[in-house]
């Protein structure tokens, strides 16, 4: 057996053979979603990004329902009942299309219909999981805010009272799928501590104008939030939470896909750099040929098997036992930051050619900026732990 595994070819995109890790059935989903992005989303990528607009997003969200990815790794109401490891490949192969592919179902499934999921009433779940889960509804997440941050509880945006009803009032910035959203999950400041609302996002008093010029997540609907007297009735809040812990919790699982999603970028951008290094010819060979170009591609390589080999042991892990939050800012830290650097370094190998929507690596590198910095910065996954390592918050 070993010399028959000996004398096979090796595969320049999987040299450790990460691949024979995976069950069959993990490498169908694997496969499936990687055939829909190729057929469906490919061929159009770089314009949605180059023009700053998905076209037919609600369609697109129907399709990736009908494939059973949004809400995968959740169970019941129309969700798919997936592993871990199963959403962490899907992740992989949408953010190998696009990171903004890749947020929208992230957002929708781990904090929108996370959050409706784990801590919404029965009445919550019966309403709006079926429709996210199919892809005809679509959801947001409002936690951040223009001066809050990676400080969630100095948000401003508060719940009060009015008879039997709830008046919310504030404002969330760069929300993933804000403006063609039909709910949003929206986190307030209450008498009672921090709370979480389901709102409908055609409620009087709520808009979500785009937000515009953004040279990052091109291909992704990122909006602002503003509630203005916003009129919701007591049963709106999520019965089953009080505190940061809510949108925290929501924030893992999304953190989790993220650093499966990472390397999906940073492959498409590795076999773009390989494939042109092997064609490019100057001084009479392939710049593939040359001592510097192959230390480059031997080094991305080597990080971007390191990171998928850390996702992949974070997924078995949270399968059969659930992960700590240090271990998920591991990944989300490490892997983001090997990802942007493999990105910028397929970019020196292909020169100029690097800059161009013809190629993947400026649009994945773009995008990376933003996912370098969403659902936590380098700076606060770095703390996160640093307090694990020390014992000691040196954030508060």
């Amino acid at each position: 057996m070993h010399a028959q595994n000996a004398g096979r070819p090796a595969d320049p995109l999987d040299l450790l053979d990460i691949d024979t890790l995976l069950t069959p059935d993990e490498r169908a989903v694997r496969d499936s979603v990687r055939t829909f992005c190729d057929r469906r989303v490919e061929p159009h990528i770089a314009e949605w990004f180059e023009r700053g607009a998905v076209e037919d997003i609600r369609g697109l969200t129907k399709e990736l329902g009908d494939l059973g990815l949004l809400g995968m790794h959740l169970e019941g109401y129309g969700c798919a009942g997936m592993s871990a490891v199963d959403y962490g490949l899907a992740c992989l192969e949408l953010e190998a299309t696009d990171s903004g592919l890749r947020s929208l179902v992230s957002v929708q499934g781990s904090l929108a219909m996370y959050a409706i999921w784990a801590f919404g009433s029965e009445e919550h779940k019966e309403q709006w999981l079926p429709r996210l889960a199919a892809g005809s509804a679509i959801g947001c997440f409002g936690l951040t805010e223009p001066d809050s941050g990676s400080d969630p509880g100095s948000m401003r945006t508060a719940a009060r009272r009015d008879g039997d009803d709830w008046i919310l009032d504030g404002r969330k910035m760069w929300i993933t799928n804000g403006s063609v959203a039909d709910v949003a999950v929206v986190w307030a400041r209450t008498d009672d501590g921090i709370r979480g609302f389901v709102v409908p996002t055609d409620t009087p008093g709520f808009s979500a104008p785009a937000i515009k010029h953004k040279m990052s997540l091109r291909a992704s609907v990122t909006s602002e939030l503003v509630l203005d007297s916003v009129r919701l009735p007591g049963n709106a809040v999520l019965p089953e939470v009080r505190g940061l812990k809510g949108p925290l919790s929501c924030l893992n699982e999304a953190r989790y896909g993220i650093a499966w999603g990472a390397m999906g970028a940073a492959r498409s951008s590795f076999r773009a750099a390989l494939a042109y290094a092997g064609d490019r010819v100057q001084f009479g060979r392939p710049i593939s040929g040359f001592q510097l170009t192959q230390a480059k591609l031997t080094d991305m390589a080597i990080e971007l098997a390191k990171g998928t080999l850390l996702a992949f042991h974070l997924g078995r892990a949270k399968d059969e036992r659930g992960l700590r939050p240090e271990q998920v800012s591991f990944g989300k830290l490490n892997n983001t930051r090997s990802a942007l650097e493999i990105c910028r370094t397929a970019r020196t190998i292909m020169g100029a050619n690097g800059i161009s929507l013809e190629y993947p690596v400026i649009r994945h590198a773009n995008n990376l900026e933003s996912i370098l910095t969403y659902e936590g910065t380098v700076e606060m996954h770095t703390l996160m732990i640093g307090q694990a390592l020390t014992g000691q918050a040196a954030f508060r």
